[in-house]
């Protein structure tokens, strides 16, 4: 059987590749909701709408696991789709507890997209960890727009982030979380605007709490990729393999 890993465009192949390190003899299927991207622009309802049709989609195609790749997602309807369907369905996590845990001794900046920031997942987290006070939360909504067309360190994109960071005295911060999926392409431009601040992601949290909660197999690995429903071939298929090579490059010089 194989595990499901979608989100509402590319920003999910992150959360796929931290996956297909760590687990090298599972199938996968990667499903990007391309017609509906991106969702941090969407109401909740249309993004619960959205995850029960690509959940339907998975388990039709023999999933024994789903992971929502996506923070809005998440925080929108994991709730109510792990009470709709009898399957482990993950979610993601910002990893603010792994920032105050690492970095507590000083503030911690968490960007997202306007609905996760909002939710009460995110804001129920930070009141769980944050007893010191020290979290901070930042909408960086164009940097969804700016991944899914592999714009990632243009001159719009840094005016973009200085603007948007403007206001956050950054010598009081020792960490940034990246609380939504597609904002890992980012890791170099973040760095080249905030070389001290360590950047951290929930990707490996989240594929070591899948492990937890499924029944591993010596398979030979493979990836099916969807955009919408459809199966991805051709020139979307150089797409995708433009973004993995994009996070093993990252990897590999230590971002």
């Amino acid at each position: 059987m194989k595990i499901g890993i979608f989100d509402s465009g590319i920003g999910g192949l992150s959360v796929l590749y931290e996956a297909m390190q760590l687990l090298p003899h599972e199938q996968f299927i990667y499903y990007a909701d391309e017609k509906h991207v991106p969702y941090g622009e969407k109401t909740r309802e249309e993004i619960i709408g959205y995850v029960d049709e690509i959940i339907q989609f998975m388990i039709d195609h023999n999933c024994k696991a789903i992971v929502i790749a996506c923070n809005t997602a998440t925080s929108a309807a994991v709730a109510l789709m792990r009470k709709k369907y009898d399957i482990p369905i993950i979610g993601m996590e910002p990893a603010v507890k792994k920032a105050v845990d690492l970095y507590g001794n000083q503030k911690v900046l968490v960007c997202a997209t306007p609905i996760t920031v909002k939710g009460k997942k995110m804001l129920d987290l930070v009141e769980r960890v944050d007893k010191d006070h020290l979290v901070d939360l930042v909408a960086l909504p164009k940097l969804v727009r700016f991944a899914e067309k592999q714009e990632f360190n243009s001159d719009e994109v840094l005016a973009y982030l200085k603007e948007a960071l403007s206001k956050f005295d950054f010598k009081e911060y020792g960490s940034l979380v990246l609380g939504c999926t597609h904002f890992n392409y980012f890791k170099d431009s973040f760095h080249q605007l905030l070389p001290h601040v360590h950047l951290l992601d929930g990707n490996r949290g989240t594929i070591n709490y899948l492990m937890k909660n499924i029944e591993l197999e010596n398979l030979e690995s493979s990836v099916e990729y969807y955009y919408s429903a459809k199966r991805v071939s051709g020139e979307e298929l150089k797409r995708i393999e433009r973004y993995l090579e994009r996070l093993k490059n990252m990897k590999d010089i230590g971002i």
